[in-house]
């Protein structure tokens, strides 16, 4: 997928916007005028990602706020109101998982469920917007400095993270785990749209951004190199993260598994008054068959309370998004060595992502807005930025409802993926067939003195759009064959996730988010041809 997509078309980007020095927008409109409407896609899915994307900084100010607590808040289950006991619906569940969805969301039952704002979450919203607006307040050009210190910074924190993760007991079981290939699902169209949408988001392509910074380059810099070393930095970094990850997601099931082995052999011990010491994990299976033979009635009542432990179980309850970031990270955590250190540095290394990730969305947003010379003649940059950034916090509130967190699953899964396979899809074709291969092959030996070689004119006039239509038609066949949309809900009596069918008016609103930037595309086309042709009508009826 590096190879085929997200390679050449980063190239492709960061050569358009450095060629037309102009912001998404105005960049398509040179390119051909009916094409305004990919720049104005890129636009609305970059304001899109940025109204939900900066709640994850929230909840990173959250949850290192509360990093500095000894314990730390999320060890253990807190008490019940009478102090005679735990939390009912912590005990059904985890410590880590009652505070992400309890005291961090308060996650209603339901998406109809909305409830009220959670001030504490709004106001780390706030906080996360002001930083951005603080980091952006000059405009696109100010940014850099900014991302000097948000793209380091993790690194370090990365490799203290390998050094600690390698060193915990059952590392190598996640590594193990990582490395061990499942063939099966090559054949899984998912993963492909999985593996398609990682390349996209990771590199940032089709929201604009790419051509919003390419746009301040130097005409003659040399953006074929620049591609080609970001790439390749870009999956390193993906591989050297996903080791460290592993490493830990290793230990936290080796000591879930080892905990759940600990439970059975206590509860046979007592159940059947054995020695100390004649119950261990490697003799537990034979055990228990012993056990069954000669106690058959009491082993029986017995059953229900024995957990079949196992530690492939464990590695294959993987999780993703959220999940991953605060729930299996915090687990492992607490089970560390001087926890709130590593909270501290796993929380600003998270936190210093986000901005990054942030100043790129708003980026492709204000890029277009300050090259247009109504704006720009009008306000300022630093009143642009302002108001950019004040509606998406306001609008982002929705995020910070007891329902906030179905509402950010809706807009994760549903406002970009679509939208970025036709906007790249459509780019690519633009380039290569409206444009033209050749005249694009000339803008580049005008700024980087070469040609491109053959790898890169196939990928863009081949491979890329043929392997994003099959990529298309993937993501279409699995909506279908899917049928109803449904969502993971918490049920706090059961203390677990469960499955809804999405309401009318949510599915209304995934139709929305979907449609706002596609029909962008045609509806920008339909107009230019509109006014071209009232125009010619104005210029027949004066001659």
């Amino acid at each position: 997928m590096l190879i085929a997509e997200g390679m050449p078309l980063l190239y492709l980007e960061l050569a358009v916007g450095q060629r037309m020095r102009q912001g998404s927008i105005g960049a398509w409109k040179i390119i051909s005028p009916y094409l305004c409407g990919v720049g104005v896609a890129s636009v609305i899915v970059s304001f899109f990602l940025s109204m939900y994307y900066n709640v994850i900084n929230a909840w990173a100010f959250w949850y290192l706020f509360h990093s500095f607590q000894d314990p730390l808040p999320w060890a253990t289950c807190p008490l019940n109101s009478n102090r005679t006991g735990y939390e009912e619906e912590c005990e059904k569940t985890s410590s880590t998982q009652y505070f992400w969805y309890r005291q961090t969301l308060n996650i209603s039952p339901s998406l109809e469920a909305s409830g009220s704002v959670q001030w504490e979450q709004a106001l780390c919203l706030t906080l996360a917007w002001l930083v951005v607006y603080l980091c952006i307040l000059r405009g696109t050009e100010s940014t850099g400095k900014v991302v000097y210190v948000t793209a380091s910074l993790p690194y370090c924190v990365l490799i203290i993270y390998l050094i600690r993760g390698l060193t915990l007991h059952g590392a190598v079981n996640g590594l193990v785990y990582m490395f061990t290939p499942k063939l099966e699902q090559l054949s899984n169209p998912k993963t492909w749209i999985s593996a398609a949408t990682q390349i996209f988001f990771s590199l940032g392509l089709g929201f604009g951004s790419l051509i919003a910074f390419a746009s301040y380059n130097e005409p003659t810099n040399n953006c074929e190199r620049h591609a080609i070393i970001v790439s390749l930095i870009n999956s390193t970094t993906s591989i050297f993260a996903s080791i460290v990850t592993f490493s830990i997601y290793g230990f936290k099931a080796t000591f879930n598994y080892e905990s759940c082995i600990n439970k059975v052999i206590l509860l046979l011990l007592n159940a059947f008054d054995l020695e100390e010491g004649s119950l261990t994990a490697d003799n537990l299976n034979e055990m228990k068959d012993y056990l069954m033979a000669t106690h058959p009635q009491e082993y029986a009542q017995l059953l229900p309370q024995l957990k079949n432990c196992s530690l492939e179980a464990e590695l294959d309850t993987a999780v993703q998004g959220t999940g991953l970031a605060f729930i299996v990270y915090s687990e492992a955590i607490k089970n560390m060595e001087v926890p709130q250190l590593y909270s501290i540095l796993y929380f600003v290394m998270l936190l210093m992502l986000g901005i990054g990730s942030m100043l790129g969305n708003t980026a492709a947003i204000l890029t277009p807005l300050t090259d247009s010379r109504v704006i720009a003649t009008r306000f300022p940059k630093e009143v642009i930025s302002g108001i950019v950034c004040f509606i998406n916090c306001v609008i982002g509130l929705i995020f910070t409802m007891e329902a906030g967190n179905y509402w950010f699953d809706i807009f994760n899964d549903y406002a970009a993926t679509l939208s970025l396979l036709l906007i790249v899809l459509v780019e690519t074709i633009a380039v290569c067939y409206i444009y033209g291969i050749r005249r694009f092959e000339k803008d580049l030996y005008t700024m980087i003195g070469r040609k491109p070689n053959w790898y890169w004119k196939i990928m863009w006039a081949f491979a890329s759009p043929l392997l994003i239509i099959s990529l298309f038609i993937f993501y279409l066949t699995d909506y279908i064959l899917t049928g109803t949309l449904q969502y993971q809900a918490w049920d706090a009596a059961q203390g677990q996730l469960v499955t809804k069918d999405y309401p009318s008016y949510a599915l209304a609103v995934i139709g929305l988010l979907v449609a706002a930037s596609t029909m962008c595309i045609p509806l920008g086309a339909l107009v230019t041809f509109i006014r071209k042709r009232l125009k010619r009508e104005r210029v027949s009826t004066v001659a």
